[in-house]
């Protein structure tokens, strides 16, 4: 009897389950199609307005930064100016408002939009709709140009060439739309840091946090997983300070794996963004600090630009934790978290 029960309750219980999958991932599309469409609407109305100011030459890029400052100002991230821009491309690009796909999603149509040719861009949005590609497996097929190698190979051999791309297909979740980060700007959320932290990550930048700021020497805090983004690529800096006194930024990345060159390299590119984007003429140069945490070490490692080495060197270091300090209190708090889980 009771096997009985249990086998007609997993029958209802995968019914139920449907339902919610098959409600949510509506939803998710609902909310993605409305913002699509949002933003197309926007780039139209900027174009009508540049049409309108078309007399004056720099009306163009002062209508941008204006609109991107009060808009910022009354919904938050989501409006700077090159997300504008895109507006702007996406509405020329996509002249027709009812042939936008509901399949797609903004970041989709970031990509589509760098594609010059519009057969190409035509040819990659179908696809991209008939195989239900994620953004991934989208800019994949464009950097391995698909396309072309398409129209080089004679019909009877395009089964090989579509073969290849189904073999290293990712397909799309619904439930992805949801998480991306221009989703949840859009709806005017914040995004889970526990999305992007493990959770030994989130102990010990916690502890780091801390830490800084009990050191008393100018440190205040800025935020935690950072968002910036490079075309469609979204990076997260785990911890973002100020320091008022050195009147310069301090970025800190935290990895408990064995430090790579692609580590390195990656702070810089935190370091130049900072440098390009969000550092004031008043500020003194960006600095990085990666935190390795590795098993049996911890290495700590300040990062900055080349013509910035000297600052660091004669001023800097007077009010920045040591390297000793900091692998000291990285270790400290490594060896109490493995303690407790050994005894939890």
């Amino acid at each position: 009897m009771e096997k009985s029960l249990s086998s007609s309750f997993d029958s209802f219980y995968g019914k139920v389950r449907e339902i919610l999958e098959s409600a949510r991932n509506r939803s998710y599309r609902a909310v993605n199609l409305e913002m699509v469409q949002a933003y197309w609407e926007i780039g139209r109305s900027i174009v009508e307005e540049e049409q309108d100011g078309g007399s004056r030459a720099d009306y163009g890029s002062r209508l941008l930064i204006t609109l991107s400052e009060r808009l910022t100002a009354d919904y938050g991230k989501g409006f700077d100016e090159s997300n504008l821009r895109n507006m702007r491309t996406f509405f020329l690009r996509f002249q027709m408002r009812d042939a936008l796909r509901h399949e797609l999603s903004w970041t989709h149509y970031r990509i589509l939009m760098r594609i010059e040719g519009e057969s190409s861009r035509e040819f990659y949005l179908n696809e991209c709709v008939e195989g239900n590609w994620s953004t991934r497996q989208l800019e994949r097929q464009i950097n391995s140009l698909y396309y072309e190698r398409i129209l080089l190979t004679g019909k009877e051999s395009r089964h090989i060439v579509k073969k290849e791309a189904d073999e290293k297909k990712e397909i799309l979740q619904p439930a992805h739309i949801i998480k991306d980060p221009y989703v949840l700007e859009f709806l005017n959320l914040n995004p889970n840091s526990d999305f992007y932290e493990r959770e030994i990550e989130k102990a010990l930048i916690d502890k780091l946090q801390a830490f800084l700021l009990e050191l008393g020497k100018g440190f205040s805090f800025v935020s935690r997983q950072y968002r910036i983004s490079a075309e469609e690529t979204h990076f997260y800096i785990d911890l973002v300070f100020y320091n008022y006194i050195l009147k310069c930024f301090l970025l800190i990345d935290l990895k408990t794996g064995d430090l790579t060159h692609q580590d390195i390299g990656q702070m810089d590119f935190y370091v130049r963004f900072f440098e390009d984007q969000v550092r004031q003429k008043s500020d003194n140069p960006t600095i990085g600090l990666i935190l390795c945490n590795e098993k049996s070490r911890t290495i700590v490692k300040y990062s900055l630009l080349s013509d910035s080495k000297q600052i660091f060197a004669s001023k800097y270091k007077l009010y920045m934790p040591s390297e000793k300090e900091l692998q000291e209190e990285i270790s400290r708090e490594r060896q109490k978290l493995d303690q407790e889980k050994r005894f939890s």
